[in-house]
């Protein structure tokens, strides 16, 4: 079965770093569109950033551009989100989530889903 862990979440104050691991097993890696969507308290779920199979088409939603980068090792089946000058608004649990085709926004989209890794920002 399809298992999606991510790690690396924590407490870190307003300009940090922070970097997110999603451990894959159960599928074809390299087939999947990966994405990491955040949800706030009280907000909707929303995609920061995705990335394809072969890592040569990226997405970030606009409020993280320039921030944080999305990559992949296949070799090791992880997805990660380097995190840097982190904001109080990045405050969420952060999801990663696959599927197959293309990058997409929608939360519908995504088949496979982790647990979350909760990132607070604050000082």
């Amino acid at each position: 079965q399809v298992q999606l862990v991510e790690s690396g979440g924590g407490l870190v104050q307003p300009g940090g770093s922070l970097r997110l691991s999603c451990a894959a097993s159960g599928l074809t890696f390299d087939s999947y569109t990966m994405g990491w969507f955040r949800q706030a308290p009280g907000k909707e779920r929303e995609l920061v950033a995705a990335i394809s199979p072969s890592s040569g088409t990226t997405y970030y939603t606009d409020s993280v551009e320039g921030r944080f980068t999305i990559s992949r090792d296949k070799a090791k089946n992880t997805m990660y989100l380097q995190m840097n000058s982190l904001k109080y608004e990045d405050t969420a649990v952060y999801y990663c989530a696959g599927r197959i085709g293309i990058i997409t926004t929608r939360v519908r989209d995504y088949v496979s889903w982790g647990q979350g890794t909760q990132v607070t920002v604050s000082s």
